[in-house]
């Protein structure tokens, strides 16, 4: 059993005899000296998929739910429903388009290392490579000579994803996306 503070987002956690998924997590410091952190996180019910947000004090013991991760690859889409296929067996996930909203913009049919969170049987979630390639469908042209200043512009990705990047990228470009902190990290 890990400490709140050892929980990491997307995992899978038991909680008043119910089985949620962590989604975001906020650290709360309280300025006084003998106060302990708080960790607050914005869970989600497997079965049901209602939101509920709860705080953990950083000792608090918590009880993580089984699950497992099998790699996929995106498919296609069904309406709301994103279909993922295994990378092994060929076993097809399906997604609401609402429960994966935040990582929409992060993948395409081309993108490798996505993996699906499973609990109990059921698919719950995608969890995305450290960084994504993606290309630039749109951005001011670039400026020659501009890689000696640290000015950046901001780009429209294949997904829909704005993100800042320096002046010299073009559009049609493909650059690497860190996924956690949503930021350029280089051309790929």
């Amino acid at each position: 059993m890990p400490k709140a503070s050892e929980v990491k987002k997307n995992a899978a956690i038991e909680h008043n005899g119910k089985v949620y998924l962590v989604k975001d997590i906020n650290k709360l410091t309280p300025s006084g000296r003998a106060g302990a952190s708080l960790y607050r996180m914005r869970l989600y019910e497997v079965s049901t998929g209602a939101k509920a947000d709860e705080s953990f004090k950083a000792d608090e013991m918590i009880n993580t739910a089984e699950f497992f991760r099998r790699k996929v690859m995106f498919s296609y889409v069904d309406g709301t429903e994103y279909v993922f296929m295994d990378s092994e067996d060929y076993t097809p996930f399906s997604l609401d388009k609402d429960t994966i909203a935040e990582e929409l913009l992060f993948f395409t049919e081309e993108t490798e290392g996505l993996q699906i969170l499973i609990v109990d049987g059921k698919p719950v979630g995608i969890e995305l490579p450290a960084s994504v390639e993606l290309v630039i469908t749109e951005t001011d042209p670039s400026i020659k000579g501009a890689s000696a200043s640290a000015r950046t512009k901001p780009a429209t990705l294949s997904t829909g994803l704005v993100v800042q990047v320096p002046e010299y990228i073009a559009a049609g470009e493909k650059v690497k996306i860190n996924t956690a902190e949503q930021k350029f990290t280089s051309r790929a």
